[in-house]
């Protein structure tokens, strides 16, 4: 009988790496989705396609008193609303700013509470990360998001779960304009945006540069007039995402 141990032993072993190697692809598969060349063709719901005729035009990371105030006042002299999506740890900095963009007439949306790539996360602290960041937006802004993006657009099965049991709809982006790096400009955020910018699509830039390299929302603010303007000389409207995909549209 001892002669069989050392083998039980090691098939054990292997086939509990297997088990756990078969858990981490589970747990990382949903992530593939942050990658832009792929996402439209395996997951084009998360892309945040929407009613032709219109574009979505989404913020994350803030609110920030430092650079968003800024983008409220570029908003409001376009006429232009938004969505949101406010990292919890921000908002408790400066509840006040949450209210104001509610006040103006912005769509509040969820970005967790921390900033932390969910992959090197235990999806119960995911769970928990996405939760306390709804219920510190819900209570500070007198608002019930509907929207999720996770930080760095990088989603796992967890996330998935925790946002289907908290009636939250996990949305990504279909263009982006790299604008928290260090090397970007007004120039190259409105390139970056528009080589990707069509009808029904979902764009996402930065109000602050709380995650990002210092100073860079400077060079969002700076393309967002030509942004907007770009939009409006392809016929497009733009908005938030509750305005932005109808009944026939919205598919997740």
């Amino acid at each position: 009988m001892s002669s069989l141990i050392g083998p039980v032993t090691r098939a054990l072993t292997v086939s509990g790496a297997l088990a756990a190697a078969s858990l981490a692809v589970a747990h990382a598969a949903p992530a593939l989705s942050a990658l832009n060349a792929v996402r439209p063709w395996l997951t084009p719901e998360l892309c945040g396609y929407g009613d032709p005729d219109h574009v979505a035009l989404t913020f994350d990371d803030g609110p920030d008193r430092a650079s968003t105030p800024y983008f409220l006042r570029e908003l409001d002299r376009a006429g232009i609303r938004a969505t949101f999506f406010l990292l919890g740890r921000m908002l408790v900095r400066d509840p006040g700013l949450g209210r104001e963009l509610v006040a103006a007439g912005h769509e509040i949306a969820v970005h967790g509470y921390e900033h932390r790539c969910l992959l090197v996360r235990s999806p119960g602290a995911v769970r928990d990360d996405i939760a306390r960041g709804l219920d510190v937006i819900s209570d500070l802004t007198g608002t019930h998001p509907v929207w999720y993006r996770p930080p760095y657009g990088v989603l796992t099965a967890g996330a998935l779960a925790a946002a289907r049991e908290l009636e939250l709809t996990p949305v990504l982006w279909s263009a982006w304009g790299r604008d928290w790096t260090a090397t970007a400009t007004p120039d190259s955020v409105h390139r970056t945006v528009t080589r990707r910018l069509a009808g029904g699509g979902t764009v996402l830039l930065h109000d602050t540069d709380c995650t990002a390299a210092p100073g860079s929302w400077r060079s969002t603010l700076g393309a967002l007039p030509r942004l907007i303007d770009a939009c409006h000389a392809r016929g497009l409207n733009l908005g938030p995402l509750r305005e932005h995909r109808s009944a026939a549209t919205a598919t997740v």
